[in-house]
């Protein structure tokens, strides 16, 4: 009778215990939920997420390599050690007044991949440069494919400077290719003629 008594206050014991596991461990989660600091959530013009996010999303649409540039690379084999430096998407278009959803169409592309294979032969290098090996201040000299002459250096604010243009975005990699975008286009005088607006003398 005794041994019941105490078996029955035991078991008691135990589902009490039971119950104030299973109502505790939700109020720590709440509790430990609502103490971090989660991100501000904006619902301005239909927006969802933190500013920053947004930031980030928007500095990397700038600074992503685009059709031009991926079209640039896949001229080049990609198992071969090079170095590209690709303009940027805002550079085909102020520069080469190329863009990607009028220069594709079926009239234009022969003429937009010529242009886009002449720009390789000016901008490519048969060697791996990541940014760190080039000197801060002081000029490196590089052959590209085509044999036009380039001059590297680095920035006091550590931007890569290819014959005065200078980079957005450094080392970015396509199998053994690197590739950096640049704020303009790299090539000789000649070729960059061609793009400059006519003139006519009026008078």
């Amino acid at each position: 009778m005794e041994f019941s008594k105490k078996l029955r206050r035991g078991y008691l014991n135990s589902s009490i215990t039971l119950i104030c596991i299973l109502i505790s461990v939700p109020c720590l989660l709440i509790l430990l939920i609502s103490t971090l600091r989660l991100p501000d959530v904006s619902l301005e013009r239909g927006g969802i997420g933190s500013y920053r996010a947004l930031k980030l999303r928007t500095s990397l649409e700038e600074d992503r390599l685009g059709v031009l540039g991926e079209m640039m690379i896949e001229m080049l084999p990609n198992d071969l050690a090079f170095t590209v430096f690709v303009p940027s998407e805002k550079a085909f278009g102020h520069v080469l007044k190329l863009q990607a959803n009028d220069s594709l169409v079926e009239h234009k592309a022969n003429n937009t991949i010529a242009i886009l294979s002449r720009v390789l032969g000016f901008s490519a290098i048969p060697q791996h440069l990541p940014s760190r090996r080039v000197p801060f201040g002081r000029e490196i000299s590089l052959d590209s494919i085509s044999g036009f002459r380039l001059y590297a250096c680095k920035a006091s604010d550590s931007a890569l400077v290819v014959n005065t243009v200078r980079s957005k975005r450094v080392d970015l990699r396509r199998g053994e290719i690197i590739v950096h975008i640049m704020t303009g286009v790299i090539m000789d005088a000649e070729f960059e003629q061609s793009f400059q607006p006519d003139y006519e003398d009026e008078g």
